[in-house]
């Protein structure tokens, strides 16, 4: 919980910090004290998945990265690993100009929900 002074604003108009006078009178404006509290957003990410659960692994293989990660996210898949299929390291920085080569485990394979997924990827166009 954060406290907060603020200034005050009395009928005259004045625009007085806390600490300073009123209106006139001469008398000390009393501070003015503002509680702010917050709640916290609810959790972005996905509900954990059940031990044990299993599905079967989609084939993206020839489709656009960023298409094949949400594929992968629809089927129940978050353990997602991604690799450049060329060999010269490069991050997928933007998933939506590369395309998926190959994966492991092969599409159609049911696995545990929880199994580690790598797509391999080059860029669109090599």
């Amino acid at each position: 919980m954060r406290v907060l002074r603020i200034a005050q604003v009395l009928g005259c108009g004045l625009l007085l910090l806390a600490g300073g006078t009123s209106c006139g009178t001469g008398e000390p404006a009393g501070p003015v004290t503002v509680t702010v509290t917050s709640t916290p957003p609810p959790p972005t990410t996905p509900t954990p998945t059940p031990t044990g659960a299993s599905g079967v692994v989609p084939n993206v293989v020839g489709v656009n990265h960023q298409l094949a990660q949400d594929t992968m996210q629809a089927a129940g898949f978050f353990h997602l690993a991604e690799e450049d299929a060329t060999g010269k390291g490069r991050l997928l920085i933007n998933d939506r100009n590369w395309v998926v080569v190959s994966q492991v485990p092969a599409g159609g394979t049911r696995t545990l929900l929880t199994t580690k997924i790598l797509l391999r990827s080059k860029k669109i166009g090599e």
